[in-house]
């Protein structure tokens, strides 16, 4: 799993895709179509959907292998010099056979742990190359997010309340670079409820860090994730 230091300084420095036009955007928007179906199932495996799941996985992999097949023979500019391109695209096709097999026996939870390895073949592609998009700023938030949600910060003492202010500020920090770096769909009318819903959340977490209130703390801990879902299942 890529590390939220690694993630952070990949925001920094890294280029948004709005920057080039033609090939390069182009490249990007056939990228962000699939992970359009990747993410539905994703999200739909997670629920327990199986059906839905595996529509969504032909989804998705139609949409790769066409892909998949352009880019070895004409990649965008920004992957052009990439010498793990082509190792990047089999890997996404082996995820995807592997957790279709899983959904075709009913295994939906492994099914989801085997889809979420998508997410981070994809990080490292755009990391290698130097680019950030919409999805990269949500999956930097989500790594971040676990680790706060697994966080025992009951047991951590006297240490909890100084965790729990770094956790809320990194996990505010990220939500913050969301909101300024709208989604290539941010004109949906549902869009911008979302995304307020997840820097809310995020904001609400941070104060409650600051009150020095375990309780208060958790409970606003507790909002995180479902604000988040909600903006992934969308536009993630």
């Amino acid at each position: 799993m890529l590390k939220i230091a690694t993630l952070a300084l990949a925001l920094l420095g890294a280029t948004g895709t709005g920057v080039w036009a033609g090939p390069y955007s182009d490249g990007e928007a056939q990228l962000r179509q699939a992970y359009g179906a990747y993410r539905a199932a994703l999200f739909l495996s997670n629920q327990g959907k199986g059906p839905e799941t595996e529509a969504a996985l032909g989804k998705f992999q139609a949409a790769w292998s066409a892909l998949a097949t352009q880019w070895r023979s004409a990649p965008p500019p920004q992957y052009g010099d990439d010498p793990k391109l082509d190792a990047t695209l089999t890997q996404v096709s082996d995820i995807v056979r592997k957790a279709e097999g899983q959904v075709a026996d009913g295994a939906l939870a492994p099914a989801h742990e085997t889809l979420e390895q998508v997410r981070y073949a994809l990080g490292d592609l755009h990391i290698r190359n130097g680019v950030i998009g919409f999805s990269d700023r949500m999956n930097a938030y989500h790594a971040e997010m676990e680790e706060v949600l697994g966080r025992n910060y009951a047991a951590m003492g006297s240490e909890a309340g100084a965790q729990l202010i770094e956790d809320a500020a990194i996990l505010r920090y990220l939500a913050i670079q969301i909101v300024q770096n709208p989604a290539p769909e941010a004109n949906d009318p549902a869009y911008q409820k979302l995304v307020d819903g997840l820097a809310i959340s995020a904001a609400n977490f941070y104060d409650a860090a600051l009150s020095g209130k375990l309780p208060v703390a958790l409970a606003a801990r507790a909002q995180l994730k479902p604000s988040y879902a909600k903006l992934f299942a969308k536009f993630g």
